[in-house]
């Protein structure tokens, strides 16, 4: 298993009129949860896409628990618990400043090759990443 965690600060442009979250705005926390996760093991998002490799989302399902306000902080945790094939699934869960779980939230994503079009298998290049990550991960349980 992998896991990271990311920290950000919900700002006003991403509440609706009750100083909620706009639930849309979820979409977009968890992509920046991804690109963290990524950024963590040793390679950043450009790079993946540098060298060709497109990381479309298939699925996407969110469970809203509690509400999240402006101002507030926010963790998103953020796990791969398997290997990869031709799909990553990722899994979420933020919590508030309170330290509450207000979200559940699972993201399927496939490898596309950017050239070609077609759907491949997780790339050589960053499965190491991955299969490095996976190894100090479960070595320190």
């Amino acid at each position: 298993m992998i896991h990271t965690t990311h920290s950000l600060r919900v700002r006003y442009g991403e509440t609706d009129p009750m100083k909620y979250v706009y639930y849309g705005n979820y979409a977009e926390y968890l992509e920046v949860a991804r690109v963290e996760l990524f950024r963590s093991i040793g390679i950043s998002y450009n790079d993946i896409e540098k060298k060709g490799i497109w990381l479309p989302v298939s699925e996407y399902s969110i469970k809203y628990l509690k509400p999240a306000f402006y101002d507030e902080e926010l963790t998103i945790h953020t796990y791969v618990e398997k290997l990869p094939g031709v799909k990553i699934e990722f899994r979420y869960e933020i919590f508030n400043a309170q330290n509450v779980k207000i979200t559940d939230a699972k993201t399927t994503l496939f490898f596309l090759d950017a050239e070609s079009g077609r759907v491949i298998k997780c790339p050589d290049f960053l499965m190491s990443f991955i299969q490095q990550e996976w190894k100090t991960e479960n070595e320190e349980i």
